[in-house]
């Protein structure tokens, strides 16, 4: 690689939708480039026509835009062969060529079976690099600086780059830690969890999950959903012609309601509409539109399953859907989260504080 090189991260299997989506985005920018996305790696380079090309992207194109990105850096260099004897030393050395400062130092690997291996040499590893940055002349701890990732290959190859902590994941690999809830009704909670730290800022979730503002989770069954808005302190009315776990019923906060989720439509107006539902995502995406268009909900959060080929397409295709039924522009967050498998999240926040 060369200073030209911009590296993401993906869910291992999504390279050639990160490909696609990153081949248009960078031409959309008038600074196009062309992507190396070995199969299965969990890795993507996307190569810049030169090194101000690539700067003018890794600033122009906000990491929360891109779908299929779980991190956005910048290369710094080419891979390093480390010596057994001293693999800090020529790490540091490199780095302190590109930066005299960060913020903080990141080791990483790829998100694969063989990558994930490598978790206990980079802890062991942390401090001895640290302390062969400080001898190289790099200040660690620098609030305004930019972070350091140093992924590695295998113990003796790595590469450097940099993520700005204002255009990039807040999370190593750029993956949240999140723990199973022990009294969640099932595993599809932690998506939820994660679509509404990632999708929504703090001051966002603070102003539009309010206890006593109202829910309806679509497809609820057996409840992972309607747990996370209910902890909330939300009031959730659960469709679903399912049965839902009874120890979330009997805490007070969720309703269940037997009916289809493609007909049912609240007696009132809802705060938030979230949909799990497995379905093509043209009639989801429809479905949501319609019940931010009908005014029976003024924000959703929901699923759309991928096919699988051309995900990014499809991604581009349920939107433009859902775009062309709103009555008036929205923001629209939408994520391939740590916790979705083939499908990716989508937020629509309300138009104003509620």
């Amino acid at each position: 690689m060369s200073d030209s090189t911009l590296l993401l991260y993906c869910r291992p299997g999504f390279e050639s939708d990160l490909a696609a989506e990153l081949t248009t985005r960078s031409a959309e920018a008038g600074l196009p480039g062309y992507c190396r996305a070995p199969a299965e790696s969990g890795i993507v380079e996307l190569h810049a026509s030169d090194a101000a090309s690539a700067e003018a992207l890794w600033e122009r194109l906000p990491w929360h835009e891109l779908v299929f990105a779980r991190q956005w850096l910048r290369a710094l260099g080419s891979e390093l062969s480390l010596p057994e004897h001293d693999r800090a030393g020529p790490l540091a050395t490199a780095a302190a060529q590109w930066v005299t400062a960060l913020r903080t130092v990141w080791l990483e690997y790829p998100d694969t079976n063989t990558g994930k291996q490598l978790s206990r040499f980079c802890r062991r590893f942390q401090r001895p690099l640290e302390r062969a940055l400080v001898r190289a002349g790099v200040r660690l701890d620098v609030d305004d600086a930019p972070r350091l990732h140093v992924l590695f290959e295998d113990s003796s190859r790595a590469r450097l780059a940099l993520s700005r902590p204002d255009n990039s994941a807040p999370w190593p690999l750029g993956i949240p830690r999140l723990r199973m809830p022990r009294d969640a009704p099932s595993r599809s909670t932690l998506k939820l969890d994660e679509a509404l730290q990632s999708l929504l800022d703090e001051p966002a979730r603070a102003r539009c999950l309010r206890p006593g503002m109202t829910a309806v989770d679509l497809g609820a069954a057996p409840g992972g959903w309607s747990w996370q808005l209910a902890r909330r302190g939300l009031s959730v009315t659960a469709v679903d012609n399912g049965p839902m776990d009874t120890a979330l019923l009997a805490g007070g906060l969720v309703e269940h309601v037997r009916a289809d989720g493609f007909t049912y439509r609240p007696p009132r107006p809802v705060d938030w509409v979230v949909c799990d539902i497995v379905e093509q995502p043209h009639r989801i995406a429809r479905l949501m539109a319609d019940w931010l268009r009908r005014g029976d909900a003024r924000a959703a959060v929901f699923n759309l399953k991928l096919p699988m080929k051309r995900r990014y397409q499809a991604v581009a295709d349920a939107l433009q859907l859902v775009r062309s039924r709103l009555p008036e522009p929205r923001g629209i967050a939408v994520k391939h989260l740590y916790h979705d498998r083939e499908e990716v999240t989508v937020c629509i926040p309300p138009t104003a504080g509620i």
